[in-house]
């Protein structure tokens, strides 16, 4: 299958390099590009990508509303984005995360590591590495409040339930969340997409968002 990949960035020449990256790939083509966050939504809606490469700092628009309106247009629901900039800050992050990316990338990342992030992306997967993201993300959110009872906080999670949630806060993937909780690989998946259809998650990304913004999982969960 090939990854349809759409390039958000105000600068020619960097659409171009990755333009350029994006053809070498055997399974992706780059779909359009578009240098200001407004045409980036327009091209989302006409182009049907699978994917947005979406650059923070733009005219018109900046990357992060962008991403905000194709997370929340229901027609798009099966366009990723990937957040790539040269603003590796904190809060550039969470505030990507909240928006509704699905990852986060800087500018300078290696080619072979850009190629595999949209893979991973397009995938339904997130880039979120374990332990310093989740860092990140619980010490920007607001904070949250402890869980009294299973059923305690929206949808109601079951006590197995929350035990996931805390492992997909420290960027666990499904196999290593079989491994820390004694299931199997498809048993951990199930509970993973249960948890993010009852907390309205999009992907593994928002769900630790959500979880943090909650207060079903405690900084100290994260760790």
């Amino acid at each position: 299958m090939t990854i349809r990949v759409l390039l958000a960035d105000d600068q020619t020449l960097v659409r171009a390099a990755f333009a350029m990256l994006v053809a070498s790939a055997g399974d992706m083509e780059v779909v359009g590009e578009a240098g200001t966050g407004r045409r980036a939504v327009e091209l989302a809606r006409s182009t049907r990508a699978d994917l947005v490469v979406m650059d923070i700092r733009m005219p018109d628009l900046d990357g992060i509303e962008a991403t905000r309106l194709i997370a929340a247009d229901e027609d798009l629901a099966g366009v990723r984005v990937l957040v790539l900039t040269t603003y590796d800050t904190d809060e550039h992050i969470v505030d990507a995360l909240r928006a509704g990316a699905s990852g986060f990338l800087v500018k300078d990342t290696r080619p072979a590591e850009l190629l595999d992030g949209i893979r991973t992306v397009a995938a339904g997967e997130s880039l979120l590495s374990p332990g310093p993201t989740s860092r990140l993300i619980a010490r920007f959110l607001r904070a949250p409040r402890a869980v009294a009872s299973p059923d305690a906080g929206p949808g109601g999670l079951s006590e197995r339930e929350r035990q996931v949630l805390a492992l997909v806060a420290r960027g666990l993937n499904n196999t290593e969340i079989a491994e820390a909780l004694g299931l199997s690989p498809l048993t951990a998946k199930t509970h993973v997409s249960r948890i993010m259809g009852k907390l309205g998650a999009r992907d593994r990304a928002q769900l630790v968002v959500v979880a943090y913004e909650s207060g079903l999982v405690t900084p100290g969960l994260a760790e």
